[in-house]
């Protein structure tokens, strides 16, 4: 950041640029500085107007006094850098996070008092400031703030202003640096005990055969050699053929595959705010997400517009060869932004999914009528396992937050159940205030038969530890 008349930065260097003339300096009088020059003018007038030689030489210093503070804060030469950065850039919604501001100047005369503002959207908190005394040349100076918002998103941070003043508090100048960051707001993830439920495989490892075990040695397909391979692993065939050391390629474990459906529709949820229904369907996607990438399944996330996240690859999963939190990573900034569709129905994720077998489907339902329950029972023919959490926004919209016994089932959310379990599905109803540990922990009895739901024990046999 460049302050006075030194000559402005590039944009991409965390510096301001400078924008002179006298009408930005007269600009920054504070009410002091204007009420001096008001009173000197004034005092001037009166004594043309009265004769009083006297009175005009303190009209003349009152109305000089604001001019010359603003003229000599002004042409003030500080080069004064600034940076930012977050601890950490990526935070639940409820949890605090620090952002470090560090000042540096770097010109050759020490600076006279600043005044350090950052801006913040109203829901991080209230605007940080901090008043830094003389800082030497070459000097560095460090502050920190917390930010906390319960709403997820992603949050502008900046542009720093810096606030210079004189001494007499007549003038004060403000410049503004050019950069900003961005901290992101993700939804709460809940932790998730492990449970088997119905899945495409056995987890990560039990996957493809050899293909050695059918090919000869001929049909082996070498790769160059890597700092850290085995050399018993080396092909020496290959490696006399291409002249560079071959070895035997690692046998690539199949991944049990895993998609969470979000319905984000908006006429599919009521109210609004961080306990609303649909914050707790976003925070449940996320809390599964995060559990099954490090279960080791390949998870994608897949909304009622058919918009699939990450959509590496053809099938759209997380691939075995990224890493899991990279994917976790990606999921959770799409979460921390997503926001309702004006969709209506479930068709466009029905298509995706009966394109090929899906896994285990875990999917988060609003309110659903007799058309879309049907479209949602139809979904469970593609995937080797379902598990279905429907909510009931009227419920969570006129029930207290905290209840002493569980809620009946309203009539017709207890129809969509029947219908879905029928089509088997592991479906739960979720009432207001009910964590998803004991949902997850419910869902995992009911597949192997020891709670018996409305319509029936639903559930199937197999499957891999979710």
């Amino acid at each position: 950041m460049t302050l006075g008349a030194a000559p402005a930065a590039p944009a991409d260097t965390g510096r301001s640029d400078r924008s002179g003339g006298v009408r930005t300096a007269l600009a920054g009088l504070t009410t002091r500085g204007r009420s001096f020059l008001a009173a000197g003018l004034a005092a001037a007038v009166c004594a043309y107007v009265l004769g009083q030689p006297d009175l005009l030489r303190v009209g003349m210093l009152l109305a000089a006094l604001p001019l010359i503070c603003a003229a000599v804060l002004f042409r003030t030469r500080y080069r004064v850098a600034g940076s930012r950065r977050l601890s950490p850039g990526r935070v639940p919604a409820g949890s605090e996070a620090r952002v470090h501001l560090r000042m540096d100047n770097v010109s050759r005369l020490p600076t006279g008092l600043l005044m350090l503002q950052d801006r913040v959207p109203y829901v991080l908190g209230p605007r940080p400031r901090f008043v830094l005394d003389r800082v030497e040349a070459g000097g560095r100076r460090e502050v920190s703030y917390r930010v906390r918002s319960d709403l997820r998103g992603r949050y502008p941070l900046g542009p720093l202003q810096l606030r210079l003043t004189d001494p007499f508090g007549m003038c004060e100048l403000t410049r503004s640096f050019s950069s900003s960051d961005t901290l992101t707001v993700i939804p709460r993830v809940e932790a998730l005990p492990p449970v088997r439920l119905a899945g495409e495989a056995k987890g990560y490892g039990d996957g493809r055969q050899r293909s050695l075990a059918l090919a000869g040695e001929d049909d082996v397909i070498p790769r160059g050699y890597r700092h850290g391979d085995d050399l018993r692993r080396v092909h020496w065939r290959s490696t006399a053929r291409y002249g560079e050391l071959m070895v035997r390629r690692e046998e690539q474990p199949q991944r049990s595959r895993c998609t969470v459906l979000l319905d984000t529709r908006g006429l599919a949820y009521h109210g609004a705010g961080p306990d609303s229904a649909f914050e707790w369907a976003v925070g449940g996607a996320a809390s599964v997400l995060v559990h099954m990438l490090e279960r080791g399944f390949s998870v994608r996330l897949l909304t009622d517009t058919g918009n699939s996240v990450p959509g590496e690859g053809a099938d759209g999963f997380a691939g075995a060869n990224q890493e899991s939190a990279d994917a976790a990573g990606l999921m959770m900034d799409t979460l921390a932004v997503i926001d309702h569709s004006d969709g209506t129905g479930l068709s466009r994720a029905y298509d995706v999914l009966r394109g090929g077998n899906e896994g285990l489907l875990v999917a988060f339902f609003g309110d659903l009528d007799e058309e879309q329950a049907a479209v949602a029972a139809r979904m469970r023919q593609r995937s080797g396992g379902a598990v279905a959490f429907l909510l009931d926004s009227e419920t969570w919209v006129r029930e207290p937050l905290h209840r002493t016994a569980p809620p009946d089932p309203v009539k017709g959310q207890g129809e969509r159940l029947r219908m879905l379990r029928e089509a088997g599905w592991t479906a739960l109803g979720v009432p207001r205030g009910t964590s998803l540990e004991a949902l997850w922990r419910q869902a995992d009895r009911e597949r192997s038969g020891v709670v018996t739901a409305a319509g029936g024990t639903a559930g199937r046999g197999g499957g891999g530890t979710a």
